[in-house]
């Protein structure tokens, strides 16, 4: 389990760069194009928060401690993640690039950021806590 814990970012962010790399609709296309594109842009919300979580998962099964140093560098890589995907994007002519798709990114990374921390830092939260260290203990 914790061999797939630590490859799961890596296969996330594959296959991110491919998404990113196809038009938007190319998977799913909805008949309201005003519902279709706000729910595509809200997932810039949680698509980087995702990848800053499997990040953690993946650490958290390391020997050793995770650090708060180590948990500010998973948020960090995922945000760095983020600003490539966007510059990506721009070379494409049916995808856009925005600096307020970067913000909405690192948004949703830093709301994560805040329960994992408090979970793992902070005592507070104490179901994630739990789950966290069941993840650690792996």
């Amino acid at each position: 389990m914790k061999y797939v814990l630590r490859l799961l970012p890596i296969a996330y962010m594959a296959a991110i760069w491919i998404m990113s790399s196809l038009p938007s609709n190319h998977f799913v296309e909805l008949p309201d194009s005003e519902i279709d594109h706000f729910i595509k842009e809200s997932l810039h919300l949680i698509e980087f928060a995702i990848l800053y979580v499997l990040l953690v998962l993946a650490f958290l099964t390391r020997e050793g401690k995770f650090s708060a140093r180590l948990n500010v560098l998973c948020a960090v890589i995922a945000g760095l993640y983020g600003l490539t995907d966007e510059i990506h994007q721009s070379f494409y002519a049916y995808r856009s690039a925005s600096w307020f798709d970067l913000v909405k990114d690192v948004t949703g990374i830093l709301v994560c950021f805040y329960f994992i921390r408090g979970a793992l830092f902070k005592g507070r939260f104490m179901r994630l806590g739990k789950v966290l260290g069941f993840v650690r203990k792996l």
